[in-house]
């Protein structure tokens, strides 16, 4: 027969999933000796069977709590809601993974108005007595009659205006038989019914509260947020009062083995005199810091740092632990992994592996890669926090922390940053003609997009801090102003963006620089030590490729060659090209460009310095390239020196109902194979300038985007040989060089063992994938993502994390099918996926040699390899 609660002495922590996290660290608590109250779990199977059983709690269920109730009573010498020696406990949840204030907890259960005076005959202490009652009634009228909590408030503050006192511990006995009296009158008005007194009824119905609270709002929010599965159910811990509210040589606290912050090894925390543990997280009274105890209740001090570092050594991390102190003796009710910054995660990790109390691999395993955001790019000050105005909040498109007065136009940013102006570029949403406003200004703001917007990938890349999607701003970009919340902001105003938590406040605000050095740099030398998948970057510049080899970068796995073009001694020419009525134009055109994207290379090979760089060819659709708003339209006429009214036309002829699906990729070079042949050329100088100029070594990856058809890659692989062949001849100089393809169409991974017959390498593009597979256009999945979440249809966005289930099963089939017919090829990913810590773990599993990333990105992906190759050699 399945047993389904357990005393807190027939637990241990391995017990975690069935016990929660709060249940088995109190079971491993009492079974190492330290002082714990004695108390029992109900367990998270009995959570899933309660919901199960249509929020009914199983008759088998209530004996087993019964039977264990029993038993507490005898082991205390107590009985619930005895007249003259009263039993009383409290109801808290305990989830297997921690989720801080996200479910709810009663205190003093068993106190009515019989055993509240044996509570005061007792101790002495009728106040004691009368306090700890109103709290019952307060804290079971909020969580399990479901009352808002301001209407008790309410009654409490009046009797303390009334009194003229400032702080609870004021009231007296009479003032709080008056409130009690008033908190019952509180839920005869709002519940029809008297307040519970029958203690049974009290537990039982504070337990169904408990576990409702699994499926609150805040719970689910919470655990949405932080990827936590909905199923896991939580547990509930009975557990005997202590009473930190027993006068001077009582009180409550919470501390932290180490400061959470900063990750020092030195007590860190808060206690109240005279108070309940409730007291020290609501900020009802002003606590004083843990060191002070040291003078109040020297021998307790003393006693819980002894029990700090047992807890600590015991657990190996860093302990969050409340604690009571009744009358002098001190007694621990909850333990838990504490929760830290990424600055403390990384320096606790490494300074625990240094005192020799956990290996280098546990520590690799403490910190979460997607911490590492916070460790990489410029934040806010504290400081500057608590001083700031939010206005709204978008999506955390790219991390960072960045002011700067407000433009709308890329041409302005650039103009107010060569005067020195730092800027935040605005738009209702960003297009590649904006790059170079991006490029240049300090933080990005649109009103569109998601998380793989334009905005979101290309800031990614350059670690740009950016805000997208804040569906609250209206933009009119024509006349410069946004507004938010019916508040109008002009051109010039100053604004700040949080790209951590997708934030924009008002204003200028400090921030405070952050790099690769100490113990986190010490953290990624060990996770290269250990990880087997290769971890590259996603770089368009040389600064880009600057960037990521100073973050451990060892190649590049995609450099989007568009992203050349749009500078303004460019462009002009790009248009040209795209508009020549005869290939002659174009051609001339392309040789005007010829230089710039070989100077782009050079730069590219130069800050790689002989480590790979896979080029994908010219990609987009052509029409991302020229004007479409009349004004624009007739001054690139003039420019061109060509007729109106033909640039119109051929503009119009270049737009597309569906351009991703359109005309682009190597749909283009098979158009216009003149296109390919300069970008091969360029490459292929470049790599010989490097060779004789810079005596460095260079290994060029030819990757044709956008394959479906076997003919497609084998035409444009001949015109690349031809390419390479010719300039090295002409320089009497060879290189090696790999032509593959991006995998991105699902029709390329189907016939993956025939391109693997002539393609070199593999590159699985995962945004494009993701949306041909899913039939999801990534630009507009923002308007109803939101919804397939909250409804359980995906977990999480499928372009953040790569949909293991359908899009994963073609990458699957594009792997064995591609090594079937060449065992050597190598295989990378160089979609957004690349840098984000489930994906790498597929990859891992998929055998893949390399995931690319955003620059920004590099340490996450080096982390989250290294924690992928040891979960699953275990």
């Amino acid at each position: 027969m399945k047993k389904f609660v357990y005393a807190f002495e027939e637990g241990n922590k391995e017990m975690k999933a069935l016990l929660g996290g709060k249940g088995a660290n109190l079971a491993e608590m009492k079974k190492i000796g330290l002082p714990v109250p004695d108390g029992f779990t109900i367990t998270t199977e009995a959570c899933n069977q309660y919901y199960a059983d249509g929020e009914k709690i199983a008759p088998e269920i209530v004996n087993e709590i019964n039977h264990h109730l029993l038993e507490l009573e005898k082991k205390t010498g107590k009985n619930l809601g005895d007249s003259n020696d009263p039993l009383l406990v409290s109801v808290r949840s305990g989830a297997y993974i921690s989720m801080p204030g996200m479910m709810d907890t009663v205190l003093n259960l068993g106190l009515n108005d019989a055993s509240v005076e044996g509570l005061a005959n007792l101790t002495g202490n009728r106040r004691f007595a009368l306090d700890s009652y109103r709290r019952f009634i307060q804290m079971f009228g909020d969580v399990v009659l479901e009352i808002p909590k301001y209407k008790f408030d309410r009654v409490l503050e009046g009797q303390k205006n009334k009194r003229g006192f400032k702080n609870d511990t004021e009231l007296t006995e009479t003032d709080l038989s008056e409130i009690i009296e008033g908190y019952k009158s509180i839920v005869k008005t709002e519940k029809g019914f008297s307040f519970p007194t029958e203690p049974k009824e009290q537990l039982m119905m504070a337990i169904e509260a408990v576990f409702g609270s699994w499926n609150n709002d805040r719970a689910r929010i919470y655990r949405r947020l932080n990827e936590i599965p909905h199923d896991l159910g939580t547990g509930v811990n009975i557990q005997s009062m202590v009473f930190g509210n027993m006068g001077d040589t009582s009180g409550t606290g919470v501390a932290f083995t180490r400061n959470p912050s900063t990750g020092e090894n030195l007590l860190f925390g808060e206690f109240l005199i005279n108070a309940q543990g409730e007291d020290v997280v609501a900020g009802i009274r002003t606590p004083q810091h843990i060191a002070e105890l040291k003078s109040v209740m020297p021998d307790v001090y003393q006693q819980f740092q002894d029990v700090c570092t047992k807890l600590e050594s015991h657990y190996k991390d860093m302990q969050d632990i409340e604690f009571t102190v009744e009358r002098g003796k001190l007694y621990l009710l909850q333990t838990r992994t504490g929760k830290r910054t990424a600055f403390a995660a990384v320096r606790v990790a490494v300074e625990l592996v240094e005192e020799g109390v956990i290996s280098k691999e546990e520590a690799l395993l403490r910190v979460l890669p997607s911490q590492l955001d916070q460790l990489l790019h410029p934040m806010f000050s504290e400081k500057a926090l608590l001083e700031a105005k939010p206005l709204t909040k978008g999506l955390p498109a790219s991390p960072g922390a960045a002011s700067g007065r407000v433009y709308f136009h890329s041409e302005d940013v650039v103009k107010m940053k060569e005067s020195g102006e730092a800027c935040i570029l605005v738009r209702t949403e960003t297009s590649p003609e904006d790059i170079e406003g991006m490029v240049t200004a300090n933080g990005i703001l649109t009103a569109r997009g998601g998380m793989t917007s334009h905005a979101a990938v290309v800031a990614r890349g350059m670690g740009k801090c950016c805000v997208a999607g804040c569906s609250e701003i209206f933009v009119d970009e024509e006349n410069k102003f946004f507004i938010i919340n019916d508040v109008r902001y002009n051109e010039g105003d100053y604004i700040s963006l949080d790209g951590i938590s997708g934030t924009v406040y008002a204003g200028k605000l400090e921030t405070v620089e952050v790099g690769l050095t100490g113990e986190f740099a010490t953290l990624l030398e060990w996770a290269d030590e250990v990880r087997t998948l290769g971890v590259r970057t996603n770089a368009d510049t040389p600064r880009d490729a600057e960037t990521a080899v100073k973050f451990g970068a060892e190649g590049i796995g995609l450099c989007r060659t568009e992203h050349m073009f749009f500078s303004d001694e460019r462009i002009l020419k790009v248009r040209k090209m795209i508009l020549s009525t005869t290939l002659e134009e174009r051609i001339e055109a392309l040789n005007y460009l010829l230089p710039y994207q070989k100077e782009d290379f050079i730069g590219i090979f130069k800050a790689m310095a002989g480590k790979p760089v896979t080029v994908r060819l010219l990609d987009p659709p052509l029409h991302e390239f020229v004007p479409h708003k009349e004004d624009e339209m007739k001054k690139l006429a003039k420019d061109l020196e060509m007729p109106y009214e033909i640039v119109k036309h051929k503009i119009e002829n270049l737009l597309e109902i569906n351009p991703m699906l359109g005309h682009r990729g190597c749909r283009l070079a098979i158009t216009y194979p003149e296109i390919y042949e300069m970008q091969v050329k360029a490459i292929s100088e470049a790599a010989i300038h490097c060779i004789k100029t810079e005596k460095i070594e260079v290994l060029p990856e030819i990757m044709i985007p956008l394959v479906g058809h076997m003919p497609e890659f084998t035409i444009l692989k001949t015109l690349t040989q031809k390419t390479v062949q010719e300039v090295m001849a002409a320089e009497n100089q060879t290189f090696d060089y790999k032509i593959g393809t991006m995998i991105e169409i699902p029709r390329a991974a189907l016939i993956a063992d025939q391109i693997a017959e002539e393609a070199e390498f593999f590159s699985f593009g995962t945004n494009d994938l993701t949306q041909m597979t899913l039939g999801f256009s990534r630009d507009d999945a923002g308007k109803f993502m939101g919804e397939y979440m909250k409804k359980g249809i995906f977990e999480k966005d499928p372009f953040e994390s790569i949909d293991q289930n359908g899009v994963g099963k073609l990458v699957d089939l594009g792997v064995k099918l591609g090594r079937q017919t060449n065992p050597n090829l190598k295989i990378g990913i160089c979609g957004e996926h690349g840098g984000e810590p489930k994906s790498i773990d597929f990859c891992h599993r998929e055998g893949l040699n390399y995931v690319s990333c955003s620059p920004y990105r590099v340490p996450i992906a080096r982390l989250a390899a290294a924690q992928a190759a040891i979960n699953n050699r275990k």
